[in-house]
């Protein structure tokens, strides 16, 4: 089974979010390491919010395009929250 780990970019929807995944790819021609995103559409019972790193899974199609689960909100690191601190204060 595969496991995919990302970054929630939206909740504007109802047990609904939106992970953006980065992978980075070696250029076939050019030997130059290339950052390739993709957006996926994920089942949401945890409750995340826009920020947070998440762990999800394929499962059964839920709708027309979510068909994937979250499965672990991961913890956020020494340097994230401190970032998240400083735009709070804002």
């Amino acid at each position: 089974m595969k496991i995919l780990k990302g970054k929630v970019v939206s909740k504007k929807m109802a047990k609904t979010a939106t992970v953006e995944v980065d992978r980075i790819i070696i250029h076939k021609m050019y030997k130059k390491r290339v950052r390739r995103t993709k957006k996926y559409h994920v089942h949401d019972e945890l409750g995340v919010e826009v920020g947070q790193s998440v762990r999800f899974i394929p499962t059964k199609p839920y709708s027309k395009l979510k068909k994937w689960k979250i499965i672990e909100i991961e913890k956020l690191q020494g340097w994230e929250k401190s970032k998240k601190n400083k735009r709070s204060k804002k």
